[in-house]
Protein backbone atom coordinates (compact mmCIF):
# COMPACT_ATOMS: atom_id res chain seq x y z
CA UNK A 1 0.00 0.00 0.00
CA UNK A 2 1.17 3.29 -0.38
CA UNK A 3 1.14 6.12 1.98
CA UNK A 4 -2.28 7.17 2.76
CA UNK A 5 -3.89 9.51 5.21
CA UNK A 6 -7.34 8.54 6.01
CA UNK A 7 -8.80 11.45 8.17
CA UNK A 8 -12.22 10.81 10.33
CA UNK A 9 -14.09 12.34 12.23
CA UNK A 10 -15.34 10.76 15.07
CA UNK A 11 -17.52 13.28 17.91
CA UNK A 12 -20.17 13.51 19.59
CA UNK A 13 -21.33 17.65 18.93
CA UNK A 14 -23.50 17.80 22.10
CA UNK A 15 -19.93 17.91 23.97
CA UNK A 16 -18.29 19.57 21.31
CA UNK A 17 -18.87 22.38 19.06
CA UNK A 18 -17.50 21.59 15.92
CA UNK A 19 -15.65 25.08 15.26
CA UNK A 20 -13.45 24.33 18.61
CA UNK A 21 -13.51 20.56 18.15
CA UNK A 22 -11.53 21.02 14.92
CA UNK A 23 -8.52 23.33 16.57
CA UNK A 24 -8.13 20.90 19.21
CA UNK A 25 -4.82 18.67 18.90
CA UNK A 26 -5.70 16.94 21.16
CA UNK A 27 -8.45 15.09 19.53
CA UNK A 28 -5.93 14.66 16.56
CA UNK A 29 -4.38 10.82 17.03
CA UNK A 30 -2.62 8.73 14.28
CA UNK A 31 -2.83 4.96 13.69
CA UNK A 32 -0.12 3.26 11.17
CA UNK A 33 -1.06 -0.04 9.10
CA UNK A 34 2.18 -1.21 8.03
CA UNK A 35 3.60 1.97 6.82
CA UNK A 36 0.31 4.27 6.42
CA UNK A 37 -0.37 6.98 8.73
CA UNK A 38 -3.94 6.79 9.23
CA UNK A 39 -5.09 10.26 10.89
CA UNK A 40 -7.91 10.75 12.94
CA UNK A 41 -9.94 13.31 14.33
CA UNK A 42 -12.05 12.20 17.52
CA UNK A 43 -13.90 13.13 20.72
CA UNK A 44 -12.64 9.88 22.25
CA UNK A 45 -15.74 10.69 25.71
CA UNK A 46 -17.99 9.44 22.12
CA UNK A 47 -16.91 5.91 23.77
CA UNK A 48 -17.72 5.95 27.27
CA UNK A 49 -16.68 5.30 30.50
CA UNK A 50 -14.74 1.90 31.39
CA UNK A 51 -17.22 -1.34 31.25
CA UNK A 52 -16.89 -3.90 33.94
CA UNK A 53 -20.32 -5.05 33.95
CA UNK A 54 -21.62 -6.93 30.60
CA UNK A 55 -25.46 -7.13 29.73
CA UNK A 56 -27.47 -7.15 26.67
CA UNK A 57 -28.58 -3.96 27.70
CA UNK A 58 -25.21 -2.27 28.50
CA UNK A 59 -24.07 -3.57 24.86
CA UNK A 60 -26.82 -2.22 23.30
CA UNK A 61 -26.41 1.39 25.07
CA UNK A 62 -23.02 1.19 24.17
CA UNK A 63 -23.73 0.40 20.46
CA UNK A 64 -27.06 3.51 20.61
CA UNK A 65 -24.11 5.75 21.90
CA UNK A 66 -21.87 5.01 19.01
CA UNK A 67 -24.62 4.66 16.30
CA UNK A 68 -24.92 8.35 15.34
CA UNK A 69 -24.84 10.58 12.03
CA UNK A 70 -21.79 11.67 14.18
CA UNK A 71 -19.89 8.00 13.59
CA UNK A 72 -20.91 7.48 10.23
CA UNK A 73 -17.99 9.40 8.84
CA UNK A 74 -15.66 6.88 10.83
CA UNK A 75 -17.47 3.92 8.90
CA UNK A 76 -17.29 5.41 5.35
CA UNK A 77 -13.83 6.06 6.09
CA UNK A 78 -12.76 2.60 6.93
CA UNK A 79 -14.57 0.98 4.05
CA UNK A 80 -12.80 3.82 1.46
CA UNK A 81 -10.08 2.63 2.55
CA UNK A 82 -10.32 -0.90 2.50
CA UNK A 83 -12.03 -0.60 -1.33
CA UNK A 84 -8.84 1.75 -1.98
CA UNK A 85 -6.39 -0.67 -1.58
CA UNK A 86 -8.64 -3.84 -1.70
CA UNK A 87 -8.11 -5.49 1.71
CA UNK A 88 -9.12 -8.94 2.30
CA UNK A 89 -11.48 -9.28 5.31
CA UNK A 90 -8.59 -10.71 7.62
CA UNK A 91 -6.21 -7.39 6.62
CA UNK A 92 -9.56 -5.10 6.94
CA UNK A 93 -9.66 -6.58 10.45
CA UNK A 94 -5.81 -5.41 11.49
CA UNK A 95 -7.11 -2.15 10.21
CA UNK A 96 -10.09 -2.29 12.42
CA UNK A 97 -8.08 -4.01 15.50
CA UNK A 98 -5.27 -1.24 14.96
CA UNK A 99 -8.01 1.59 15.37
CA UNK A 100 -9.96 0.20 18.03
CA UNK A 101 -6.78 0.20 20.29
CA UNK A 102 -5.63 3.53 19.52
CA UNK A 103 -9.38 4.96 20.31
CA UNK A 104 -9.66 2.22 23.46
CA UNK A 105 -6.26 0.27 24.41
CA UNK A 106 -6.99 -3.17 25.22
CA UNK A 107 -4.82 -2.73 28.39
CA UNK A 108 -7.05 -0.05 29.89
CA UNK A 109 -10.56 -1.51 29.34
CA UNK A 110 -10.94 -4.74 27.40
CA UNK A 111 -14.30 -4.92 27.43
CA UNK A 112 -14.91 -1.59 26.00
CA UNK A 113 -12.01 -2.37 23.34
CA UNK A 114 -13.50 -5.60 22.01
CA UNK A 115 -17.15 -3.80 21.62
CA UNK A 116 -15.55 -0.95 20.16
CA UNK A 117 -14.31 -3.60 17.52
CA UNK A 118 -17.58 -5.67 17.18
CA UNK A 119 -19.38 -1.89 16.68
CA UNK A 120 -16.74 -1.28 13.70
CA UNK A 121 -17.10 -4.79 12.08
CA UNK A 122 -20.98 -4.52 12.10
CA UNK A 123 -21.32 -1.22 10.96
CA UNK A 124 -19.09 -2.41 8.23
CA UNK A 125 -21.55 -4.94 7.43
CA UNK A 126 -20.19 -8.43 9.17
CA UNK A 127 -22.97 -10.71 10.63
CA UNK A 128 -21.42 -11.36 14.68
CA UNK A 129 -23.20 -12.61 17.46
CA UNK A 130 -21.70 -11.83 21.30
CA UNK A 131 -21.55 -14.10 24.54
CA UNK A 132 -20.68 -13.09 27.54
CA UNK A 133 -20.44 -14.70 31.40
CA UNK A 134 -19.25 -12.52 34.25
CA UNK A 135 -16.45 -9.60 32.88
CA UNK A 136 -16.12 -12.57 29.84
CA UNK A 137 -16.76 -11.42 26.57
CA UNK A 138 -16.57 -13.62 22.87
CA UNK A 139 -17.05 -12.32 19.99
CA UNK A 140 -18.03 -14.28 17.23
CA UNK A 141 -17.81 -13.68 13.52
CA UNK A 142 -19.52 -15.56 10.98
CA UNK A 143 -17.69 -17.58 8.17
CA UNK A 144 -18.37 -20.22 5.16
CA UNK A 145 -14.62 -21.09 5.89
CA UNK A 146 -13.23 -24.06 7.36
CA UNK A 147 -11.72 -23.35 10.55
CA UNK A 148 -9.98 -25.06 13.31
CA UNK A 149 -8.81 -25.14 17.03
CA UNK A 150 -10.84 -22.16 18.23
CA UNK A 151 -14.12 -22.33 19.32
CA UNK A 152 -17.39 -22.13 17.37
CA UNK A 153 -20.66 -21.81 17.61
CA UNK A 154 -24.11 -22.33 15.18
CA UNK A 155 -26.70 -20.26 14.76
CA UNK A 156 -29.42 -20.35 12.32
CA UNK A 157 -27.47 -23.14 10.41
CA UNK A 158 -24.70 -20.37 10.12
CA UNK A 159 -20.96 -21.07 11.77
CA UNK A 160 -19.84 -18.49 13.80
CA UNK A 161 -15.93 -18.17 15.08
CA UNK A 162 -14.97 -16.49 18.10
CA UNK A 163 -12.22 -13.55 17.36
CA UNK A 164 -10.62 -13.04 20.46
CA UNK A 165 -10.37 -16.46 22.17
CA UNK A 166 -7.03 -16.15 22.43
CA UNK A 167 -6.85 -13.18 24.52
CA UNK A 168 -8.18 -15.50 27.37
CA UNK A 169 -6.27 -18.91 27.18
CA UNK A 170 -8.10 -22.12 27.43
CA UNK A 171 -11.60 -21.48 28.87
CA UNK A 172 -13.68 -24.84 29.55
CA UNK A 173 -17.42 -24.46 27.80
CA UNK A 174 -18.42 -27.31 30.24
CA UNK A 175 -17.73 -25.21 33.55
CA UNK A 176 -18.01 -21.52 32.35
CA UNK A 177 -21.80 -21.20 30.99
CA UNK A 178 -21.65 -18.43 28.15
CA UNK A 179 -25.04 -15.78 27.55
CA UNK A 180 -25.67 -15.72 23.86
CA UNK A 181 -26.94 -12.51 23.09
CA UNK A 182 -28.62 -11.87 19.67
CA UNK A 183 -28.67 -7.92 18.90
CA UNK A 184 -30.10 -7.06 15.65
CA UNK A 185 -27.68 -4.93 13.46
CA UNK A 186 -29.52 -3.80 10.44
CA UNK A 187 -27.53 -4.70 7.17
CA UNK A 188 -25.00 -6.84 9.32
CA UNK A 189 -24.88 -10.10 7.35
CA UNK A 190 -21.98 -10.72 5.10
CA UNK A 191 -19.78 -13.75 5.82
CA UNK A 192 -15.88 -12.78 7.12
CA UNK A 193 -13.79 -14.95 4.87
CA UNK A 194 -10.43 -16.14 5.91
CA UNK A 195 -8.59 -15.97 2.39
CA UNK A 196 -5.54 -14.03 2.04
CA UNK A 197 -4.98 -12.77 -1.37
CA UNK A 198 -2.47 -9.97 -1.29
CA UNK A 199 -0.54 -8.65 1.48
CA UNK A 200 0.71 -5.06 2.30
CA UNK A 201 3.12 -3.29 0.54
CA UNK A 202 5.69 -3.11 3.72
CA UNK A 203 8.01 -0.28 3.49
CA UNK A 204 11.13 -0.75 2.34
CA UNK A 205 13.12 0.18 5.36
CA UNK A 206 11.67 -2.98 7.26
CA UNK A 207 13.00 -5.52 5.12
CA UNK A 208 16.23 -6.92 5.77
CA UNK A 209 18.17 -10.06 3.50
CA UNK A 210 18.12 -13.59 4.71
CA UNK A 211 20.82 -15.55 3.59
CA UNK A 212 19.75 -19.17 2.86
CA UNK A 213 21.70 -21.63 1.51
CA UNK A 214 21.62 -25.29 -0.28
CA UNK A 215 23.30 -27.71 -1.95
CA UNK A 216 22.25 -29.30 -5.56
CA UNK A 217 24.38 -32.29 -6.51
CA UNK A 218 27.37 -30.97 -4.96
CA UNK A 219 26.83 -27.43 -6.36
CA UNK A 220 26.13 -24.87 -3.22
CA UNK A 221 23.86 -22.44 -4.26
CA UNK A 222 23.25 -19.23 -2.05
CA UNK A 223 19.92 -16.63 -1.69
CA UNK A 224 19.95 -13.44 0.23
CA UNK A 225 15.80 -12.78 0.24
CA UNK A 226 14.36 -9.86 1.65
CA UNK A 227 12.14 -10.30 4.27
CA UNK A 228 10.39 -8.92 6.57
CA UNK A 229 9.43 -9.14 10.42
CA UNK A 230 6.19 -7.36 10.31
CA UNK A 231 4.48 -10.60 8.21
CA UNK A 232 4.31 -12.45 12.15
CA UNK A 233 2.18 -9.37 13.12
CA UNK A 234 0.13 -9.80 10.31
CA UNK A 235 -1.03 -13.22 10.76
CA UNK A 236 -0.30 -13.45 14.78
CA UNK A 237 -3.48 -15.19 15.77
CA UNK A 238 -4.35 -16.57 12.46
CA UNK A 239 -6.68 -19.23 13.23
CA UNK A 240 -5.35 -23.31 11.20
CA UNK A 241 -7.46 -22.39 8.30
CA UNK A 242 -7.69 -25.36 5.39
CA UNK A 243 -4.95 -26.36 3.09
CA UNK A 244 -6.62 -24.78 -0.06
CA UNK A 245 -6.95 -21.61 1.74
CA UNK A 246 -2.99 -21.15 3.42
CA UNK A 247 -0.90 -22.62 0.20
CA UNK A 248 -2.18 -19.83 -1.62
CA UNK A 249 -1.58 -16.84 0.20
CA UNK A 250 1.09 -15.33 -1.89
CA UNK A 251 4.49 -13.78 -0.77
CA UNK A 252 4.79 -9.62 -0.32
CA UNK A 253 6.45 -7.85 -3.34
CA UNK A 254 9.64 -7.64 -2.00
CA UNK A 255 10.14 -10.93 -1.14
CA UNK A 256 8.68 -12.13 -4.22
CA UNK A 257 11.08 -9.93 -6.01
CA UNK A 258 14.16 -11.12 -4.31
CA UNK A 259 13.69 -14.81 -4.73
CA UNK A 260 11.15 -16.13 -7.57
CA UNK A 261 13.38 -14.17 -10.60
CA UNK A 262 16.52 -15.90 -8.92
CA UNK A 263 14.70 -19.44 -8.89
CA UNK A 264 13.47 -18.90 -12.58
CA UNK A 265 17.00 -18.08 -14.09
CA UNK A 266 18.52 -21.22 -11.97
CA UNK A 267 15.91 -23.71 -13.25
CA UNK A 268 15.81 -22.19 -16.19
CA UNK A 269 17.67 -24.54 -18.09
CA UNK A 270 16.41 -27.53 -16.77
CA UNK A 271 14.20 -30.22 -17.79
CA UNK A 272 10.61 -29.67 -15.71
CA UNK A 273 11.65 -33.09 -13.91
CA UNK A 274 14.78 -31.32 -12.56
CA UNK A 275 13.82 -27.79 -12.02
CA UNK A 276 10.80 -29.30 -9.21
CA UNK A 277 13.50 -31.46 -8.11
CA UNK A 278 15.67 -28.56 -7.16
CA UNK A 279 13.14 -27.02 -5.81
CA UNK A 280 11.93 -29.74 -3.79
CA UNK A 281 15.84 -29.72 -2.51
CA UNK A 282 15.23 -26.00 -1.82
CA UNK A 283 12.51 -26.39 0.10
CA UNK A 284 13.62 -29.55 2.05
CA UNK A 285 17.67 -28.71 2.69
CA UNK A 286 17.59 -25.08 3.22
CA UNK A 287 15.57 -25.28 6.32
CA UNK A 288 16.23 -26.55 9.89
CA UNK A 289 13.29 -28.82 10.86
CA UNK A 290 11.56 -28.80 14.43
CA UNK A 291 7.57 -29.29 15.04
CA UNK A 292 4.88 -27.07 15.89
CA UNK A 293 4.66 -28.22 19.48
CA UNK A 294 8.42 -27.13 20.31
CA UNK A 295 8.72 -24.42 18.61
CA UNK A 296 4.96 -22.30 19.06
CA UNK A 297 3.19 -24.92 21.80
CA UNK A 298 0.14 -26.19 19.59
CA UNK A 299 -0.30 -26.80 15.85
CA UNK A 300 -0.13 -23.84 13.71
CA UNK A 301 0.46 -23.79 10.00
CA UNK A 302 2.82 -21.09 8.26
CA UNK A 303 2.53 -19.45 5.20
CA UNK A 304 5.10 -19.80 2.43
CA UNK A 305 6.45 -16.14 3.36
CA UNK A 306 6.27 -17.38 7.34
CA UNK A 307 7.95 -20.34 6.37
CA UNK A 308 10.40 -18.15 4.51
CA UNK A 309 11.10 -16.19 7.36
CA UNK A 310 11.41 -18.45 9.75
CA UNK A 311 14.72 -20.31 10.75
CA UNK A 312 12.66 -24.26 11.64
CA UNK A 313 9.54 -24.88 10.38
CA UNK A 314 7.64 -28.65 9.70
CA UNK A 315 6.39 -30.92 6.60
CA UNK A 316 2.85 -28.70 6.51
CA UNK A 317 4.57 -25.30 6.26
CA UNK A 318 7.70 -26.98 3.82
CA UNK A 319 4.31 -28.25 1.72
CA UNK A 320 2.80 -25.11 1.80
CA UNK A 321 6.28 -23.31 0.45
CA UNK A 322 6.62 -25.98 -1.90
CA UNK A 323 3.23 -26.19 -3.32
CA UNK A 324 3.69 -22.04 -3.47
CA UNK A 325 7.21 -22.23 -5.80
CA UNK A 326 5.83 -25.10 -8.04
CA UNK A 327 2.88 -23.54 -8.94
CA UNK A 328 4.47 -20.24 -9.52
CA UNK A 329 7.40 -21.56 -11.68
CA UNK A 330 5.85 -24.21 -13.22
CA UNK A 331 1.89 -24.88 -12.80
CA UNK A 332 1.40 -27.61 -12.57
CA UNK A 333 -1.34 -29.86 -11.36
CA UNK A 334 -0.60 -31.06 -7.88
CA UNK A 335 -2.22 -33.52 -4.92
CA UNK A 336 -1.81 -32.38 -1.03
CA UNK A 337 -1.36 -36.11 0.68
CA UNK A 338 -2.57 -35.88 4.85
CA UNK A 339 -1.23 -39.13 6.62
CA UNK A 340 -2.08 -39.36 10.53
CA UNK A 341 1.07 -37.76 11.20
CA UNK A 342 2.70 -36.23 7.77
CA UNK A 343 1.62 -33.83 4.99
CA UNK A 344 3.57 -34.36 1.73
CA UNK A 345 2.98 -33.25 -1.95
CA UNK A 346 2.73 -35.29 -5.35
CA UNK A 347 2.56 -33.83 -8.47
CA UNK A 348 1.61 -34.54 -11.96
CA UNK A 349 4.08 -35.30 -14.62
CA UNK A 350 3.75 -36.74 -18.24
CA UNK A 351 5.74 -39.55 -17.96
CA UNK A 352 7.99 -40.91 -14.87
CA UNK A 353 9.92 -44.00 -13.98
CA UNK A 354 8.03 -45.78 -10.66
CA UNK A 355 4.54 -46.38 -9.64
CA UNK A 356 2.40 -43.12 -9.68
CA UNK A 357 -0.58 -42.35 -7.57
CA UNK A 358 -3.73 -41.99 -9.40
CA UNK A 359 -6.46 -39.41 -8.46
CA UNK A 360 -9.00 -38.78 -10.91
CA UNK A 361 -7.51 -40.32 -14.26
CA UNK A 362 -4.13 -38.50 -14.15
CA UNK A 363 -0.78 -39.24 -12.66
CA UNK A 364 0.71 -38.33 -9.67
CA UNK A 365 4.38 -38.30 -8.01
CA UNK A 366 5.35 -38.22 -4.73
CA UNK A 367 7.93 -35.08 -4.29
CA UNK A 368 8.62 -34.95 -0.73
CA UNK A 369 9.87 -31.54 0.84
CA UNK A 370 10.99 -32.81 4.53
CA UNK A 371 13.99 -33.94 4.65
CA UNK A 372 14.55 -37.31 5.95
CA UNK A 373 16.72 -39.79 7.06
CA UNK A 374 17.13 -41.45 3.42
CA UNK A 375 17.66 -38.78 0.59
CA UNK A 376 14.45 -39.47 -1.48
CA UNK A 377 13.92 -39.14 -5.16
CA UNK A 378 10.90 -38.18 -7.06
CA UNK A 379 8.75 -40.44 -6.80
CA UNK A 380 9.64 -41.97 -3.76
CA UNK A 381 7.75 -42.37 -0.54
CA UNK A 382 8.64 -42.65 2.97
CA UNK A 383 8.76 -46.89 3.73
CA UNK A 384 7.26 -45.85 6.80
CA UNK A 385 4.49 -44.95 4.73
CA UNK A 386 3.91 -47.13 2.21
CA UNK A 387 1.31 -49.08 3.49
CA UNK A 388 -0.47 -46.20 5.61
CA UNK A 389 -3.63 -44.99 4.29
CA UNK A 390 -3.65 -40.94 3.29
CA UNK A 391 -6.48 -38.73 2.57
CA UNK A 392 -6.04 -36.07 -0.21
CA UNK A 393 -7.03 -32.65 1.22
CA UNK A 394 -6.44 -30.37 -1.46
CA UNK A 395 -6.16 -31.24 -5.30
CA UNK A 396 -4.83 -28.57 -7.70
CA UNK A 397 -6.08 -28.15 -11.13
CA UNK A 398 -4.67 -25.00 -12.61
CA UNK A 399 -7.12 -25.08 -15.41
CA UNK A 400 -10.44 -24.88 -12.75
CA UNK A 401 -8.33 -22.47 -10.02
CA UNK A 402 -6.61 -19.95 -11.98
CA UNK A 403 -10.18 -19.18 -13.71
Amino acid sequence: MKRAILIVFFYALSNYPSSSFCQNKENSIAVDFYGDSIEMMMDVSTIGPAITLLSDSIIQSFYNRLNTDNTQPVVTALLNYREKYRLDDWLYYQVIRSTAEKISPKSVNYQRYTLLKWFLLVKSGYATTISIRNDKLLLYIQTNDEVFNIPYRIQDGKQYICLNYHDYGVIDFEKEKFISLNIAIPGAQNAFSYHVNTLPDFKLENYSAKELKFEYYQTAYHFKVMMNNQIKKVFKNYPVVDYKTYFNIPLSKLTYSSLIPLLKQNIGKMRQKDGVDYLMRFTRYAFSYQTDTKNYGEEKRLSPEQTLLSDDSDCEDRAALFFYLVKELYNLPMIVLSYPEHITLAIEFDKLPGEPIKYNGKNYWVCEPTPQRKDLQIGQTLPSLRKVPYDIVYAYNPAADNR
